[in-house]
Formats: C-alpha cells, structure tokens, sequence
C-alpha cells in the first residue's frame, strides 16, 4: 500500500510541476503588458502624459482602493521612488506631526494603514504655501486627504520621499 501512494505521488507531482501550460513558452511572459490598452492598470500609474489632468484626475489616485491595494501602492512607492517622480498623488489617511528636536526640522505625513490596520506607510507632504504648525494643521490622527506632486529626498544616509506643492483638505476616509 505504501509503495502504491509513492508511485502515485512520483508521477502525479512531475505532471502538476510540467502541465501549467499547453502554450509555447514563446506565447507565454510574465510580465503583463498594458501598450495595447489606452487604460492602466486599476491602481496602477498613468502614463506620462496624462500627467496633472485639469478635470481632477491624478497619475496615481490611491483614494480609489482598497486599503490593502493602497498599503502595496504606498509600499511600491517608497521602494522604487523613480518610478513616480513628478507624478500627481491623491491620498488619504490620518495626519501625523513630527518634530525631530536636533534638527528643528517638521514632518507631516498622512499616514495609510492596511486592511488589518496592523501595518502602516506614512507619506509625508509639503503643503504649498506658507503654513504654520499647530495653527494651520488638524489635530494629530484626523482624517485628511492629500494631493501633491511626489518627489524623494536625502537626509544623511537615508532616501525618503514625500508630496511637494500639496494641497490638503479635512475630512472622512474613502475607505
């Protein structure tokens, strides 16, 4: 019985690892192409020149996701910064305030948690204009959303990236 299940597991485990697909390997990629299609991929980034749209649309909108696609959109972002360089952001989530007290530096981040609300990605922003900590800003964890151009920038050793010429409105989630 015993060396009846070991043949049985010796042929089927070569024909499940060998039969995925009947295509050529030349008809197959597995790289996803979108060039065919005057669409992007749902969540995706749009291509350059539709870039700064009049009529409210962004290049990457992570209003309109689910937040465990925006946990991963967020995440993309901050791994591959060049990516979205100059590209227009709208996203919402929770303000945060930092002061780092050696530098006098501020930091404000609106910042996307996941489904599970375990994990989060702050992204910071620089509104456009001349604001003034706490007087012009809402209180710390307040619903906000966040529309800017993104952009990344040094800091000692470290890459950090961040939404230049923001806007910034108060308000409910989307999510």
């Amino acid at each position: 019985m015993k060396s009846i299940r070991t043949l049985i597991a010796l042929i089927t485990v070569p024909l499940c690892l060998f039969s995925c697909s009947n295509a050529p390997k030349s008809e197959t990629s597995s790289t996803p192409s979108y060039q065919s299609s005057d669409e992007p991929p749902v969540g995706g980034i749009k291509p350059k020149d539709e870039a700064f749209k009049s009529d409210g649309e962004y290049d990457v909108d992570l209003t309109q996701l689910s937040s465990s696609m925006v946990y991963a959109q967020v995440s993309d972002m901050m791994n591959y910064p060049d990516n979205y360089k100059g590209k227009s952001v709208k996203a919402n989530g929770t303000f945060a305030y930092f002061k780092d007290d050696n530098t006098g530096n501020e930091y404000f981040s609106v910042v996307i948690k996941d489904a599970t609300a375990c994990c989060a990605q702050g992204l910071e922003f620089v509104l456009d204009g001349n604001y003034t900590y706490p007087k012009d800003y809402p209180a710390q964890d307040a619903n906000i959303t966040v529309t800017g151009n993104f952009d990344y920038y040094t800091e000692g050793d470290y890459r950090y990236a961040r939404l230049t010429n923001a806007k910034m409105d108060v308000g409910q989630l989307s999510w």
